[in-house]
């Protein structure tokens, strides 16, 4: 296997660290289950729904307005009761959440697929003064975290585990959020689940993938939240509902076992 990076600037002193793996996936973390091998799942959906998500931050940029998320609140209450200072936000999206923890004094890497959410993120960090604590890193959820292992407090995923990524592919991730999570730092992420009104409707992809306004969903039961904790501590699962559907999440709350 090969690797290579480069920096791409999108904003005055603000740059995206672009890695592009060639080969094989890189290490992942032993697990102490196999994941399940799904069938029938649309091997292109991954690429399809990038240029779907790049298009429509294009076309409405900031579109989920400046205000945090619900679940972004009630990390920061987990994050700063464990003491964290650098904090991981997947599927950060142009910035809401990740610039309000920021605000609030934490260093933030924020990850996203889309690099027009990205520079939208970074144009805002600019305006706010707080780019010096923000790191953009153009990622797709299906390869390695650009970051060293143990190097992050907490991580913070709304509503990225249950995107266009298969069983195993989330397993994966998982196994990489415990690898760049220090011990005894949080994961706080929401899903949607099998309890949606969108469940089983709309395009089905296979391995509870359904796709409804071109926007695909992996819709999660509890026996998926379970095997994601096994070798964590699950500390949370909360039902919560969001938006004008609503959508019915689960934010979920585990924590990485302190060495002793």
């Amino acid at each position: 296997m090969t690797s290579w990076a480069r920096t791409m600037t999108v904003a005055p002193s603000t740059s995206i660290r672009v890695f592009v793996v060639v080969g094989p996936p890189g290490r992942v973390m032993a697990h102490p289950f196999a994941p399940p091998k799904e069938t029938d799942v649309d091997t292109d959906l991954g690429a399809s729904q990038r240029e779907h998500w790049q298009s429509t931050y294009e076309r409405h940029p900031h579109m989920y307005g400046a205000d945090p998320s619900e679940p972004a609140r009630r990390a920061l209450e987990v994050f700063t009761a464990r003491g964290a200072h650098t904090v991981l936000e997947l599927g950060a999206g142009h910035g809401r959440d990740a610039l309000w923890l920021a605000l609030r004094g934490l260093r933030v890497h924020a990850a996203d697929f889309s690099a027009t959410a990205l520079e939208q993120l970074a144009r805002t960090a600019q305006e706010q003064g707080v780019a010096e604590r923000v790191d953009t890193h153009l990622h797709d959820a299906r390869t390695p975290l650009p970051l060293a292992d143990n190097s992050v407090d907490g991580v913070f995923a709304h509503m990225l585990l249950c995107m266009a990524l298969t069983t195993t592919q989330i397993h994966a991730l998982m196994n990489e959020i415990g690898r760049v999570l220090r011990p005894g730092g949080a994961l706080v992420y929401t899903v949607r689940h099998t309890g949606d009104v969108h469940y089983g409707t709309g395009i089905s992809h296979g391995d509870d993938i359904f796709e409804h306004g071109g926007f695909a969903v992996h819709f999660f039961d509890r026996a998926l939240v379970e095997d994601l904790a096994a070798g964590w501590d699950l500390a949370e699962v909360e039902p919560l509902e969001e938006g004008e559907l609503p959508r019915r999440l689960w934010r979920i709350t585990q924590t990485k076992p302190a060495l002793h």
